[in-house]
Order: C-alpha cells, then sequence, then structure tokens
C-alpha cells in the first residue's frame, strides 16, 4: 500500500498527475482495441467444415441427419464430421440431408 500525502496542495497534484495518466491509458486501450478490430476484418472467415453431424434433441442427442458442409439447412445443432464418420453413419440408416445429398456425393447409395 503506498502512502498519500497528508496536505491538500500535493493530493490535489497527484489527483491531476493520475488523471493525466489515466486518461494516456484509456487512450492507448482505445487505439489497441480499434487496431485488434481492424485486423479482425482483415482475416478471412474460417473454413466451413467439409461434413456435418445433425445431433437429435434430447439426452444423448444421437445423429439424426448428416450434411455437407455449407448445406443451408444445417442448423446449430450441427457438429464437424470426418468423411470416413458420414459413410459410417449412413450405413447405419442416418437419414441424409434431402438438401444437399451427402450420400450422392459421397457415393454411398442406399
Amino acid at each position: 500500500m503506498s502512502l498519500l500525502p497528508p496536505d491538500l496542495p500535493r493530493l490535489r497534484t497527484l489527483v491531476t498527475y493520475l488523471r493525466g495518466e489515466l486518461g494516456r491509458a484509456e487512450r492507448a486501450l482505445t487505439a489497441a482495441e480499434e487496431a485488434e478490430a481492424l485486423a479482425a476484418q482483415r482475416r478471412p472467415p474460417p473454413e466451413p467444415p467439409a461434413w456435418l453431424v445433425e445431433r437429435g434433441i434430447g439426452v444423448g442427442r444421437p445423429p439424426a441427419r448428416v450434411h455437407a458442409g455449407g448445406c443451408w439447412d444445417a442448423t446449430k445443432r450441427c457438429a464437424p464430421a470426418t468423411a470416413e464418420q458420414i459413410r459410417a453413419l449412413l450405413a447405419q440408416g442416418i437419414a441424409a440431408c434431402p438438401q444437399c445429398r451427402p450420400d450422392t456425393i459421397l457415393g454411398v447409395l442406399e
């Protein structure tokens, strides 16, 4: 803990100095945040996964459908998967999305 001066003039001087330092720190923080936001805008968006597994609702959330990556009909309940996992799920009888037809893309026919 630092000791503060007991007299009023030195306390006022200290407060004035600290306000100036705080202002400089806030300006530096704002500049750094703006630079970070600009850098984030310049980064390309992440590559979408090639394959998705849509999970059902409820306990255990079993797979409900499989999708090709970038399918417009995919929901928030989708998770990335590999082509081998999609083939295995299709072989188990999990439905393929009727919009993106991952079974046709992978050459897996019923």
